[in-house]
């Protein structure tokens, strides 16, 4: 979408929000990785707020979405009370604004400017992978706890694999080749049934916001969660889903401008030693561990795969989308190993009782 085009439907959203306050510039801030464009606006009486407008997917989840998330924000307790940036209200709603003409559908979300205090560096330390550890399995108990009073969401990891299979039984053609459908195919059928394997309908649903890149959130100097502000794939499900991208954060690589998703880095011993400590403040179960490896799969079927073309910029979604045919998929069932995470922390299944 070009610029002239995303101001139109922003000063529009913004007309719909408050038309007395005036607006005097439109800065584009936006990462450049993803579709989604973020903007920077700036009122004539130096007021500013943070504008994102999104036309990819259904309108309907943007708004589940982030009602979701405004009512979490509202109920997370000390000391993440402030954690999540703030969207603006009209009539005590997240206001959206829905753009709809000829053949652009848009959305539009206003937030309050985030206060960011510090980075972590882009390869982590052992001190910062404990107290990263720690204050993740915080906030996971925060929003668990929290989750008991949010509304339902109407997305689950099996409905979004269901639509990919139907996808494919439409059109696999557009996916690539027979060869990479039957890939998909597979990796689908792994993944149900291996979702009813480990039991993961009985795991707890909690918001969970999956993309968790050193930019998308700040810490305090003693290295506490400070405050977060990127709701790209932020859904209402297992805490595993979180993982793989902590896997990342801790990687001995280290954060990269060109990046891939490689399990192995649920493999590596600073991953280890993340899940040691979150395991000390939120205990994980064996399922949960032999679980990572389904989510890694639904994470490479669902946002690589199915939307990556959507959700990626060009350049981006093609590579991502060539390295999931020929090393990420081919490498869940091989490179990841359950049993050497469950070993590490010391857990035993549960005796059968007669």
């Amino acid at each position: 979408m070009d610029y002239e085009l995303s101001t139109l439907i922003i000063r529009k959203a913004w007309e719909g929000y408050d038309a007395s306050k005036v607006i005097r510039k439109i800065e584009d801030i936006s990462a450049n990785v993803s579709t989604n464009l973020v903007f920077r606006i700036t009122f004539e009486d130096d007021d500013i707020i943070i504008a994102k407008l999104s036309y990819f997917g259904k309108y309907e989840y943007f708004k589940e979405d982030h009602r979701l998330i405004h009512s979490l924000s509202n109920n997370l307790l000390y000391p993440f009370e402030n954690f999540l940036a703030k969207s603006l209200l009209k009539n005590n709603r997240v206001y959206i604004y829905r753009y709809r003409h000829g053949r652009t559908d848009a959305w539009v979300v206003f937030y309050n400017p985030t206060r960011i205090m510090e980075r972590l560096p882009r390869r982590l330390e052992e001190r910062h992978i404990v107290k990263f550890a720690q204050q993740t399995a915080k906030f996971h108990k925060a929003c668990s706890r929290a989750s008991k009073v949010l509304p339902k969401s109407s997305k689950t990891m099996r409905t979004d694999i269901n639509a990919l299979l139907e996808q494919l039984a439409k059109n696999e053609s557009q996916f690539g080749t027979r060869s990479q459908a039957d890939i998909i195919k597979y990796h689908c059928e792994q993944f149900l049934k291996n979702r009813a394997k480990y039991n993961a309908g009985s795991f707890e649903a909690i918001p969970v916001f999956v993309d968790w890149n050193i930019g998308n959130f700040s810490v305090t100097p003693d290295l506490e969660l400070y405050s977060r502000w990127d709701y790209d794939w932020f859904r209402r499900n297992t805490r595993m889903m979180d993982f793989y991208f902590f896997s990342r954060v801790v990687s001995d690589v280290g954060d990269r401008t060109v990046f891939s998703y490689y399990i192995t880095t649920m493999m590596e011993e600073r991953f280890i030693l993340f899940l040691k400590e979150y395991h000390k403040v939120y205990p994980l179960t064996i399922n949960e561990l032999h679980y990572l490896k389904e989510a890694y799969r639904f994470f490479i079927l669902n946002y690589v795969i199915k939307d990556g073309k959507h959700f990626f910029h060009e350049q981006y979604a093609k590579k991502l989308q060539r390295e999931a045919y020929d090393i990420y998929l081919p490498s869940v069932d091989r490179d990841f190993k359950a049993e050497v995470l469950i070993d590490a922390l010391e857990l035993r299944p549960a005796p059968i009782t007669v």
